[in-house]
């Protein structure tokens, strides 16, 4: 059994522990009212800048389709974009994001296909390691950039789009977090190259006049559309982020103080034990007199 000054120190630690968590949970809510704002803000203009590309490749095809939409002619090497988050204590986000893309590359090796990783943010980078150490490749380092924006997505983007046209790469799936709420962020996989050509396009009767040709709109349009994807997947990672934050220091609150009280507990009742043994000394010694 501790000691009563084992037991005030660790009532003392876990108390000290305690003001972190809250502190981290009061940080973390302050920064999801804005980040939620921005992750809800960018997903309408993804949504229309995807009914826009929808309706103009249903008017190309052969040839004339870039090869960002048309693709390699080939789906033998895959590349998995992994958006992971920079910072731990955040619940199981990390982990859940890295089991869906195990997930997705056992499935596409188990179909005799090449994979590949391409990491974004630090954790997560240990695990996929640990079980594929010979297929990452090359990443992009978000930890030095405070709240990362566009500028990133670009960055991403560009280097991408380079390999892909370097013929280092046929198919790209994106992984990240979709931000519901605080209490849930759902991993996503989805395709970013080739372009997926939505099915779903609206079919209108209207005359479509476009200026220049479609196929060097779809030019300009495609790698904009490829900016927008990661960018998306930045600001829904970073909603995500201070949502399991948030959550999980408030579990860890409320945790410490089940352990404080429990700890307060002991201590009370060894105390009491050890008032009650001197008590019990000091009696038998008089009656011993």
């Amino acid at each position: 059994m501790a000691s009563l000054k084992e037991l005030k120190g660790r009532i003392g630690s876990v108390k000290s522990t305690q003001k972190i968590t809250k502190a981290k949970q009061m940080v973390a809510a302050a920064k999801l009212r804005k980040a939620q704002a921005a992750a809800e803000a960018a997903r309408p203009y993804a949504e229309r800048l995807g009914a826009v590309m929808a309706s103009l490749a249903g008017k190309v095809s052969g040839d004339g389709a870039p090869k960002l939409l048309a693709g390699t002619g080939s789906d033998q090497r895959h590349l998995l974009v992994v958006v992971n988050t920079d910072k731990g204590l955040c619940g199981g986000l990390n982990s859940n994001i890295v089991k869906a893309a195990k997930l997705k590359a056992a499935e596409l090796i188990g179909a005799g296909k090449d994979v590949q990783f391409y990491l974004v943010g630090k954790k997560g980078r240990a695990p996929i390691r640990r079980d594929y150490a010979n297929r990452v490749g090359e990443g992009f380092d978000t930890s030095t950039v405070r709240n990362p924006g566009f500028a990133e997505a670009e960055a991403i983007s560009a280097e991408l789009v380079a390999m892909y046209e370097a013929g280092k790469f046929d198919v790209a799936h994106l992984i990240f977090p979709i931000f519901k709420s605080a209490l849930a962020q759902d991993p996503t996989v989805t395709q970013l190259i080739p372009v997926p050509a939505p099915a779903n396009a609206a079919a209108s009767s209207a005359v479509v006049e476009y200026e220049p040709d479609e196929e060097s709109i779809l030019e300009e349009l495609l790698p904009r559309y490829v900016k927008t994807q990661l960018f998306g997947a930045l600001l829904e990672r970073e909603a995500s982020e201070q949502g399991a934050s948030m959550t999980a220091m408030d579990n860890a609150t409320r945790n410490a103080g089940d352990l404080i009280n429990r700890l307060t507990i002991e201590y009370n009742r060894s105390r009491q034990a050890a008032i009650t043994t001197e008590l019990v000394e000091i009696i038998s010694g008089a009656e011993a007199l």
